[in-house]
């Protein structure tokens, strides 16, 4: 009886370690691929959907006449935003026509009397001194039909501004325009994002060792669990964020503390993007490098 119990208890005994043996060689092998993994991969959390935004802005001063727009509308590149009341500049633009014509009628005239005076010059008819006279008035009426052409361009140009375009394709952000509104030139009115989408990451300087262009990304975006975009490194900016920062750190104070900056990683989207998962801007994402 003694005897069966001890062979079963040893029975039992070699199979736990035949258990315990496996399960070593497998957190082994996990161990390693996380290792691996570790020492291969660069990730961070510190990243974020960026794209370009176009901010509107008229170019002459005057009451917003029409808003076609809304927010977050989708538009096209050249189409129609808002009008600015344009009867003052319509009217500077007549006025500037009139000069410009009674500029030309001038110059024809003082041409014409030149070639006279050039003919009564040669039969002794008329002083050189009169001759010159007639000339420069000549050249003072040509000036003056250029200086008329340049303020009638100027005042095509200010006229043509009181229809504010989308200078591409985009969606409306930020709306702040209303009919009626009066606007100074350089205002905000709106902003135009474009369709464009990339990922800047602030990695440590620690993880900038083998980081550069061409490197592979898989990127996870907070907004979509579970789903994997794909990419790659774009560029590297070439100084660390603080260093662009509005107020860059001054370190020559003798209170320096050491801190571990952080370098912008551009990060560039491969293939379309999904309509059905659309990219916002600044939406929190998690890129993995993965390095060579």
């Amino acid at each position: 009886m003694v005897n069966k119990i001890v062979n079963k208890f040893n029975e039992l005994n070699q199979k736990y370690w035949k258990i315990a043996a496996a399960l070593t060689i497998v957190v082994v092998i996990l161990l390693g691929y996380g290792l691996r993994y570790i020492f291969t991969h660069e990730s961070t959390d510190d990243a974020f959907i960026e794209g370009d935004v176009t901010v509107i802005s008229p170019k002459i001063s005057g009451h917003i006449e029409f808003v076609y727009i809304n927010d977050n509308q989708a538009v096209k590149a050249g189409e129609l935003l808002c009008d600015i009341d344009g009867r003052d500049y319509q009217t500077s633009y007549n006025l500037a026509e009139a000069e410009l014509a009674a500029a030309v009628a001038e110059e024809r005239q003082a041409a014409q009397d030149v070639q006279r005076y050039q003919k009564l010059l040669v039969s002794k008819d008329i002083s050189q001194q009169q001759y010159d006279k007639a000339f420069l008035r000549l050249n003072t009426d040509m000036s003056q039909v250029k200086a008329a052409q340049a303020r009638l361009e100027q005042a095509r140009l200010n006229l043509s501004y009181t229809k504010i375009l989308a200078p591409a394709d985009g969606v409306v952000a930020r709306k702040a325009v209303e009919p009626g509104m009066f606007v100074e030139q350089g205002q905000a009115l709106m902003a135009v994002v474009l369709p464009g989408r990339w990922v800047i990451a602030n990695l440590k300087e620690t993880q900038m060792t083998h980081i550069h262009p061409g490197l592979k990304v898989t990127i996870r975006v907070d907004a979509y669990p579970g789903v994997v975009f794909h990419g790659h490194v774009d560029s590297v900016q070439q100084g660390t964020g603080s260093r662009f920062s509005l107020l860059p750190a001054e370190n020559a104070t003798g209170n320096y503390i050491k801190v571990v900056q952080r370098v912008p990683v551009k990060i560039v989207f491969d293939g379309r993007p999904d309509p059905k998962k659309p990219l916002e801007l600044g939406m929190s994402v998690v890129p993995t490098i993965k390095l060579e």
